[in-house]
């Protein structure tokens, strides 16, 4: 097993090679994950949920879920939760734009730029940002349509697992995300804290 410490507020790039698992744990709980993949052949190749909910069915991840990329073909397999089903698919990766609209000002660690970060350590420039995986993000659905915001209370040491379909780069981001925008009633890490995940190739 290989174990790969992500920094509070950093994103990190692994590479896993087909039928290996990646189990991605929140040691101190409430921290949000924004998960990339990517084919290691062909890195235009990229996970999609928006495809990947055509054929679950179903815009939060669940165990037993296969994931697609955006050439509809299989890159992962959700084989564990032990997060109790508290995850996204709806929520875009945070940016530099998100911060000031809610009114940060100033520059600001955001998953998009983790991400880019991450992928230029692997030798690539990536000037798309996929919709990511949310692990560990509570998010609802009303009937009129609207989002709730999507902190949600993860108990330290939740997990999840998932399986390679093919050889690929995975990047995960510890979402830098430490607003309390109370007035507007948006907050992704209760508590507007910020803490390190913890990735293991099995």
């Amino acid at each position: 097993m290989t174990q790969y410490v992500v920094p509070a507020s950093e994103g990190r790039a692994v590479r896993m090679a087909r039928g290996k698992r990646l189990r991605l744990t929140t040691p101190r709980g409430n921290q949000a994950a924004d998960f990339f993949a990517f084919n290691a052949e062909n890195v235009g190749e990229w996970l999609s949920c928006p495809h990947s909910w055509v054929t679950t069915f179903c815009i939060r991840p669940r165990e037993g879920d296969v994931f697609l990329s955006r050439f509809r073909r299989p890159m992962l397999k959700f084989v564990e939760d032990g997060a109790g089903g508290i995850h996204d698919m709806m929520i875009a990766a945070c940016d530099q734009f998100r911060y000031e609209y809610f009114g940060h000002k100033g520059p600001h660690a955001s998953c998009s730029d983790n991400l880019q970060q991450a992928m230029r350590r692997e030798g690539y420039e990536v000037s798309v940002i996929p919709q990511p995986i949310n692990f560990f993000t509570h998010t609802e659905i009303a009937a009129d349509g609207r989002l709730s915001a999507p902190g949600g209370k993860i108990s330290a040491g939740a997990f999840v697992v998932v399986e390679a379909l093919m050889d690929m780069i995975c990047v995960v981001s510890s979402c830098p995300y430490d607003l309390a925008n109370a007035t507007k009633g948006w907050e992704v890490n209760p508590g507007a804290k910020v803490t390190e995940l913890l990735v293991e190739i099995q």
